[in-house]
C-alpha cells in the first residue's frame, strides 16, 4: 500500500530500541484520509470472508479499527486494558505484554459482545513481537468465537511475531512490512518494495 509506505517514511520517525514513532498519523494524530484508505484496502483483502466483529484493543487500534469497521458494516469490540464498574457480568481476560510499553496488563472483554457464532477479524496498528495479537486470538478461542483473520498496518518484519502468527496458521495480513530501520539515519526499508 503505497500511500501508507510514503507517509511513514515521510512523518515516521526511527527511534533507539527498535522505535517506530508514528504519532503524527495513526496513533496520537488520527489521518482519517489515510484510514479510509486503510479501511478500503483490508476489505479488499479480506473479501469474502465471513466476519461479524471486529476486535482491537485499547487505545491506539480503536480509530483504526471503526473506519475498517465502516467499510464492513460490523461492529467493533475493543479489549480494555483495566475493568471499569461499566463493566458488568462475566468477562474473558488474558495477560499481553506490551512490546512499547514494557509492561505486562490484563485485557478484558466481556462475555456479552463475544462468543459462539461470531467470526472476528481483528484489526490493530502494530505487529512487533506479537503479543498484543495472541492475547486477542486467547481470548477468541476463550470466547468460542472463530478467528478470520488479522489485519495489522505496520509489522516490523525484523521482530519475531509476525513469522510466529503465520507459523499457527492465523491469516496475518500486514499492509507495510518493516524489514530494517536506523535510528541513526532515520532509513527504513520495507519488504516487497
Amino acid at each position: 500500500m503505497q500511500i501508507l509506505l510514503d507517509r511513514i517514511r515521510k512523518d515516521g520517525v526511527v527511534k533507539a530500541g527498535n522505535v517506530l514513532k508514528v504519532d503524527r498519523f495513526l496513533n496520537h494524530q488520527m489521518d482519517i484520509g489515510l484510514f479510509k484508505e486503510i479501511g478500503k484496502e483490508f476489505k479488499r483483502r479480506f473479501e469474502g470472508t465471513e466476519i461479524n466483529k471486529i476486535l482491537t484493543i485499547e487505545a491506539s487500534g480503536i480509530g483504526i479499527a471503526c473506519i475498517v469497521a465502516e467499510y464492513f458494516d460490523v461492529p467493533v469490540v475493543f479489549a480494555k486494558k483495566t475493568k471499569t464498574k461499566n463493566i458488568a457480568g462475566d468477562v474473558y481476560t488474558t495477560k499481553v505484554e506490551s512490546f512499547t510499553h514494557g509492561t505486562v496488563y490484563d485485557i478484558i472483554v466481556s462475555k456479552e459482545f463475544l462468543g459462539e457464532g461470531d467470526k472476528v477479524l481483528v484489526i490493530d496498528d502494530f505487529l512487533a513481537n506479537g503479543k498484543a495479537l495472541e492475547g486477542l486470538t486467547a481470548l477468541i478461542k476463550d470466547s468460542g468465537a472463530e478467528l478470520a483473520g488479522a489485519g495489522i498496518v505496520i509489522e516490523k518484519g525484523f521482530q519475531e511475531g509476525g513469522k510466529r502468527i503465520r507459523e499457527n496458521g492465523i491469516r496475518l495480513e500486514s499492509l507495510a512490512i518493516v524489514d530494517s530501520m536506523d535510528d541513526k539515519t532515520g532509513e527504513i526499508v520495507f519488504r516487497n518494495e
